[in-house]
């Protein structure tokens, strides 16, 4: 009986406020390549274009926080991140990021009370025919609607707990760890 009354406290809270801020920090999914030799830039966020083409009815705010291969983040960039997923209206927030550096993200997310946080990217640009980034968004966003407060990756139509990941570079996937 108790799991029944906690079930249906949690769709109640869905029903009542099913918003979700999505903040994007660039990564490979917003990646725009200029020639054959792979020069690329981090370009605007997809994820709006993403949501709209979907036809996505639940509420949602886009954060553009930053546009940074995440090779390239440090520990502020990190703290700014942490401050914008606090400060986020929404209690389901999904992170667009970069592969590389995701996991270290998603463990300097722990914490933040009252929020479910889910980290998503690509492994393929958003531009790219092949992508996975449509599929990985999707995912993402469906699992910060439903998955418990805490800190999640979605990759690769899996979720992971981030202290039990790792991405795997030769193979090109995240694997549990």
């Amino acid at each position: 009986m108790h799991e029944s009354r906690t079930e249906d406290a949690r769709q109640a809270s869905l029903d009542e406020n099913p918003e979700v801020a999505v903040i994007t920090t660039g990564g490979t999914i917003d990646k725009v390549y200029f020639d054959a030799l792979s020069r690329y830039e981090v370009g605007t966020p997809v994820v709006t274009g993403i949501l709209s083409e979907a036809g996505v009815r639940v509420p949602y705010t886009v954060n553009p926080l930053m546009q940074k291969d995440s090779l390239e983040l440090t520990d502020d960039d990190r703290a700014a991140i942490r401050e914008a997923v606090a400060a986020a209206p929404a209690a389901r927030v999904l992170v667009t990021h970069g592969t590389d550096t995701m996991v270290d993200t998603a463990r300097a997310l722990e914490g933040v009370p009252g929020k479910t946080v889910v980290l998503t990217g690509a492994l393929k640009p958003a531009r790219f025919r092949d992508t996975d980034a449509v599929f990985n968004v999707a995912a993402g966003f469906v699992a910060a609607q439903i998955l418990a407060p805490g800190v999640w990756i979605v990759m690769n139509g899996r979720v992971f707990d981030p202290r039990h990941v790792r991405k795997n570079r030769d193979a090109n996937r995240f694997e549990s760890a």
